[in-house]
């Protein structure tokens, strides 16, 4: 089919693609199909021999939703919502991964995925206008647009430690898991970390490993999850209230069910708020967090009543005090870093079979060739696993050598931190479009995607229906977004929190200083300014 996009500068060669996605999880996907449905020729690049992205590689034990199912899934198609039933609240891995397969499978996507391709480098040339990109076994495509679904956590970091691939046993990466059942019966296991995957990890595998020993540096402050299995009933009403839940998640703060009460802490009685924070903490999902007093993540006072609330149900479900005291967190309040999810973590520390060891205490000193050593003593292990994160955010992006005009790297460009326009563009990088990159709203993740890839298809419509075929953000667009995004995390205490959410790895070189790396206003304030860009012609925008 013959594209304005194709249009060329003549001593141009023929494109082989009008444009190139990298990536083949739920971003990916959705932004395949849509541009399908401009008649592009679209090729996605993905480094797994799947789809589903994050619900690919991720399939340690107890990986699980933490949004509810059903405002999770797409809502892009009513056919799609009625044929998927959800068999709970909080769906696991697998299922999650079975419901994308059936997306790919019921839309024909699978037809434009490459797989097995990791791409290595995307260099853009300004002569032709066009997009080269390169795969670690050589291969190369060109194309008009390039399109990043690489998502904010896709970049698993090892940590820092003398020995990390010395050990004899067997060593996993809760990112990098393998394909096969990983049997811990009658195991001696460690696992290092205690982030989210972390928690989940540790619930599963202390329920069969002959010891389990928990290596933690920095503790979290984690919530009941309180999953359950969705009957018929609740299956029929879910169904019924799609219309109703998918509008209501375009009002709320971050896309998810729940949005801040508007009440401040201490508008109320300290009994109606030690109430509140009972009834949240017995609710399913992110509302102790997600749906608290409307100023416990921007005032001190009002987090440290949250804070001290959630250390006194730890107190209450660890039986020793001393390890109770090393689960709560000493350098952050509730809610300042994500929040973890947990059915019955805490109580996995009263078992006999778990030691929680304190790195902080004792600090590991290096994996040994049968274990783990730290300044106190020696142990012994079958397995390791890390569960020590990601290169959050722009980690994703160093990894790949991105080059846009005059060769300009973008890992240099964003040596200071990430500049961009809306978290889609980038000045000096054309037609390179990020879905979910810096500085966008992040919240319940599909709920983004969606809005970002039709707002990214419709720009290219635009560019289509005008014959376009160069699209840069403007210089003064770019400072003044990037102005906007610092101003609106002015407050908020988790920007003063050294976490993923400011770009913080100790794992990763160069990045031990916090940055703006997301925009921490609201979902709806994020897509009125992007769809005002829109209404105006995109006019922050260069083209030709």
């Amino acid at each position: 089919m013959n594209t304005a996009l194709e249009a060329q500068p003549a001593t141009a060669a023929v494109l082989d693609h009008d444009v190139i996605i990298i990536g083949a999880g739920m971003s990916g996907m959705y932004q395949l199909l849509r541009l399908r449905q401009l008649g592009l020729r679209v090729l996605v690049l993905e480094a797994g021999s799947g789809v589903g992205g994050t619900w690919y590689w991720n399939r340690y034990p107890g990986a699980r939703f933490d949004s509810e199912s059903y405002s999770y899934g797409y809502s892009f198609s009513a056919e799609l919502l009625q044929e998927w039933n959800w068999s709970e609240h909080f769906a696991p891995q697998a299922e999650t991964l079975r419901y994308i397969d059936f997306v790919a499978d019921k839309f024909d996507l699978r037809r434009d995925i490459q797989f097995h391709s990791r791409v290595v480098s995307a260099h853009y040339d300004d002569a032709t206008r066009r997009w080269t990109t390169t795969l670690e076994n050589g291969e190369r495509h060109t194309s008009r647009l390039l399109i990043t679904a690489i998502g904010p956590l896709s970049a698993p970091t090892l940590p820092r430690i003398e020995g990390v691939g010395s050990f004899a046993g067997a060593a996993y990466h809760t990112a990098r898991w393998p394909h096969e059942k990983v049997d811990f019966t009658g195991k001696r296991v460690a696992v290092i970390g205690t982030g989210s995957t972390g928690v989940q990890t540790i619930q599963e595998v202390a329920k069969t490993a002959a010891q389990l020993t928990v290596f933690q540096r920095n503790p979290n402050w984690c919530a009941p999850l309180h999953n359950g299995p969705i009957d018929a009933a609740a299956q029929a009403e879910i169904k019924a209230n799609y219309p109703a839940m998918f509008a209501r998640c375009r009002e709320t703060f971050a896309c998810f069910l729940h949005t801040p009460d508007p009440r401040g802490t201490f508008e109320v009685s300290p009994a109606e708020r030690e109430a509140f924070f009972e009834k949240l903490y017995a609710e399913r999902g992110f509302g102790i967090w997600q749906g608290n007093f409307r100023d416990i993540l921007t005032d001190r006072a009002a987090n440290a009543e949250i804070t001290e609330f959630v250390a006194r149900k730890i107190r209450e479900r660890v039986r020793d005090p001393a390890v109770a005291e090393k689960l709560i967190p000493k350098n952050h309040g509730f809610g300042t870093r994500r929040v973890p999810l947990e059915t019955r973590y805490y109580e996995v520390y009263n078992h006999p079979n778990v030691l929680l060891v304190d790195i902080n205490e004792t600090p590991i000193e290096r994996i040994t060739e049968t274990g783990i050593k730290t300044t106190d003593r020696a142990y012994d292990f079958d397995i390791i696993i890390y569960a020590t994160g990601f290169d959050a955010i722009t980690g994703s992006f160093d990894r790949i050598d991105i080059r846009g005009s005059d060769g300009q790297r973008l890992k240099d460009t964003w040596s200071a931190g990430p500049q961009t326009f809306m978290g889609v563009l980038v000045e000096g990088f054309p037609n390179m479009f990020m879905l979910m990159g810096p500085h966008t709203a992040l919240g319940n993740i599909p709920r983004s995607i969606e809005y970002n890839v039709d707002w990214v298809t419709d720009i290219v419509a635009y560019m289509q229906t005008h014959g376009l075929t160069r699209a840069d953000a403007r210089p003064e667009a770019v400072q003044a977004w990037t102005s906007h995004v610092k101003a609106v995390g002015t407050g908020l205490l988790s920007n003063e929190i050294s976490s993923w959410f400011t770009g913080v790895n100790s794992n990763v070189e160069g990045k031990q200083t916090r940055i703006i790396a997301r925009y921490s206003g609201s979902a709806p304030a994020y897509r009125a300014w992007c769809d005002d860009v829109a209404a105006r012609g995109y006019q922050e925008i260069a083209l030709a």
